[in-house]
């Protein structure tokens, strides 16, 4: 398994991070599944915000925390945020249709996967986002082939994106 350390020094440098993934994405053409750890505050939406406005959204991108998810119809993309951490059971997903979020030409972005384990199809990549000092540090692990093709990219584009920041 690849693993790429970042340190992200501001908030724009988060959201920069989710904007070099949209691109990616885009590059590549692959939808993708990302599971994203981290405490409550970390920065996990900040991410998500980069990546749904690199995909080109204009408008806000708030946290699913009372919706569960948030869609996002972004022409020939679907982008999905999922917030699981009001989730009680994970059978809830079931109920609300959570394999039809999952296609190829969409990339979903959940936070609080555990919560819906044994119901959620397997990430591509894991995020930890964690605080260290006055920044944040950024781990970015690839759990499969589309997952290691983005790493790889990746972790040549955030040498001069992320540094900048």
């Amino acid at each position: 398994m690849n693993t790429l350390k970042l340190e992200l020094k501001t908030e724009s440098a988060t959201v920069v991070l989710g904007a070099q993934l949209a691109l990616l994405v885009q590059q590549q053409n692959l939808g993708l599944v990302v599971y994203l750890h981290g405490d409550l505050g970390a920065g996990k939406t900040t991410l998500t915000r980069g990546f749904v406005r690199g995909m080109g959204h204009q408008g806000n991108v708030k946290s699913p925390t009372y919706t569960l998810v948030e869609p996002y119809d972004l022409g020939d993309w679907q982008v999905y945020h999922f917030d699981l951490y009001r989730l009680a059971d994970p059978e809830e997903l079931e109920f609300m249709g959570i394999r039809d979020y999952f296609r190829g030409n969409s990339c979903s972005f959940v936070e609080w996967p555990e919560k819906g384990d044994g119901m959620l199809p397997n990430a591509d990549l894991n995020i930890n986002i964690s605080y260290y000092h006055d920044h944040r540090q950024v781990e970015v692990m690839a759990t499969s082939a589309k997952g290691e093709t983005i790493l790889s990219a990746l972790s040549e584009l955030t040498k001069i994106a992320i540094a900048t920041n």
